[in-house]
């Protein structure tokens, strides 16, 4: 424990020295920092705060040292991240590349492949999309229809993509495409990466119900890309999707977390906290001194702090090397309601003034509040809908039958 123990010291050490005053602030949605080519800092201590986080490869804390990685125990990333919370540090790097492709590609991808894409995600060098939702392919996935064919030494990629989150703004896309038309739908699917400023590749965004446009309709027209961007084997890229979609989904989970932060559902605004916005009402009386409300704040945070602890469990239990597992989906459904029920005690203690849109009357962080009252709306949908995540665990935690299965068996068809 001794070792733990001065490992403590000398990390509190470093950020007290290292962490900029302004980072210890809380985060804006205008100052998240998704790294990338072409990234720009409206707070210089942003870039100031991510270029020595990254140096020590605590943007990535237990990922290997040789990739550029901290090379943390399990034990330590906890105490890192007790540390930072300590000081109310912001993250350094928000980053698909971290939450859902980095884990897979060190699973699966070759060394050449590691040592040319992690580094890159470890540093915030390139800016990562997600290409797998297609018109006619959402909670079908597997029945999605975007051809890769082998030509020569480059696959030629046609098919269009959409929900591709930020797609517009991404540098690379790790996408799902067909390879082999001619056998079940999940066996013909494979894995492949290349750079969105490839020819042929084109971006459109989707205006949501919230204002914001962070979806993407995403087309591709013979677009050429070097066979060696296959992750993984031919054809066998659904088992890599699948586990992509584990860390997706218990990156998703983190929505629930009332001390959470997230471009997709987190608030980081003075009012941001439950007893904050009763406290902020402007009506005749505080919100806060309504027994009712105070009862279902209390509860919501009792739910909270024990979602949070089974979450860093489950952490706990990835970092060990056990890897996400179908409990990502329990994580992923339960973090989802959680969220939007924050957001519905929010307009239940603000009154009136969550409801505005713009004009005279509201401030900017009641608006704001407003819109991420409905951007948290799809949280049920995103990275899988609630009922997708009900069959996975009915499934693969509590072991049910497939009844589809068991139906076509009673009836002998």
């Amino acid at each position: 424990m001794q070792h733990l123990q001065e490992f403590q010291n000398t990390t509190r050490a470093w950020l007290e020295q290292n962490c900029p005053a302004s980072m210890r602030t809380p985060m804006v949605p205008d100052e998240i920092v998704w790294g990338g080519r072409n990234a720009t800092f409206k707070n210089p201590d942003s870039r100031l705060w991510l270029d020595r986080m990254a140096a020590q490869g605590w943007t990535c804390p237990t990922w290997p040292q040789e990739y550029g990685g901290g090379g943390l125990s399990t034990e330590q990333a906890i105490i890192l991240g007790q540390e930072l919370a300590r000081i109310n540090a912001r993250p350094a790097l928000t980053s698909f590349g971290i939450s859902m492709l980095g884990p897979v590609l060190l699973e699966y991808a070759t060394p050449a492949q590691k040592m040319e894409h992690i580094p890159k995600i470890v540093r915030g060098e390139i800016r990562w999309c997600q290409g797998y939702s297609e018109p006619g392919s959402g909670s079908d996935l597997a029945s999605l229809a975007t051809r890769a064919e082998l030509i020569g030494d480059n696959y030629v990629i046609n098919g269009s993509k959409v929900w591709t989150s930020y797609a517009d703004q991404a540098d690379w896309i790790f996408c799902l495409a067909r390879t082999d038309f001619d056998v079940p739908k999940h066996a013909g699917i494979s894995f492949i990466l290349f750079d969105m400023a490839s020819a042929g590749v084109s971006t459109k965004p989707i205006a949501l119900i919230s204002g914001s446009s962070p979806f993407c309709e995403t087309f591709f027209d013979d677009v050429k890309v070097p066979k060696q961007n296959l992750v993984g084997r031919l054809n066998e890229g659904w088992s890599i999707a699948k586990r992509l979609l584990q860390h997706e989904r218990t990156m998703i989970s983190s929505f629930g977390l009332a001390s959470g932060q997230s471009d997709r559902g987190g608030t980081t605004s003075v009012v941001s906290s439950l007893e904050g916005a009763a406290m902020h009402y402007r009506g005749d009386t505080v919100k806060l001194s309504d027994p009712v409300l105070r009862d279902q704040i209390a509860q919501f945070k009792i739910d909270s702090e024990s979602f949070a602890y089974t979450s860093q469990r489950s952490v706990e239990e990835s970092q060990q090397g056990q890897g996400p597992n179908a409990t990502s989906s329990m994580l992923k459904n339960y973090g989802c309601e959680l969220n939007k029920r924050r957001y519905e005690l929010m307009l239940q203690s603000l009154g009136s003034q969550a409801l505005g849109w713009e004009g005279a009357g509201f401030s900017a962080e009641e608006l704001q509040i407003t819109r991420e009252w409905l951007r948290s709306k799809a949280n049920s949908i995103e990275g899988g809908t609630a009922e997708v995540q009900l069959n996975v665990i009915a499934k693969r935690v509590l072991g049910l039958p497939d009844m589809l299965a068991v139906g076509k068996k009673q009836t002998g068809i």
